[in-house]
């Protein structure tokens, strides 16, 4: 992704800075875990985020190009593991840990009402 003012902290809430926000890092890493594995996912699942510990390094102003990886840690049953980077061309930006868990998207969106 490029960064674009619509991704900084300040836009999203989360800050007073001009820079990429954590919550839209978070959400491209989580957007690689996704990718990572939806190949691989059965006819009508889907996965959803249950847990995210991701250390934010270092800024990206507005126009930097961001890229997140995710690889697959470990596989217990529903429960998928990934570990997350994400870099621009000034280095390593985030870190972490992202944990999802394989759905039923009919059956989880039924039991919302």
């Amino acid at each position: 992704m490029v960064v674009e003012a619509a991704d900084t902290a300040r836009a999203l809430g989360s800050g007073d800075v001009d820079v990429l926000g954590t919550p839209r890092m978070i959400a491209l890493c989580e957007q690689a875990c996704c990718r990572a594995v939806s190949p691989d996912l059965p006819n009508g699942a889907t996965t959803v985020g249950v847990k995210v510990r991701v250390d934010h390094l270092q800024p990206s102003p507005i126009g930097a190009r961001v890229r997140a990886e995710a690889t697959v840690r470990k596989v217990e049953g529903r429960r998928i593991s990934f570990t997350v980077s994400a870099s621009d061309d000034r280095g390593l930006v985030a870190v972490g840990r992202v944990t999802r868990v394989i759905v039923d998207l009919e059956r989880f969106m039924s039991r919302l009402g």
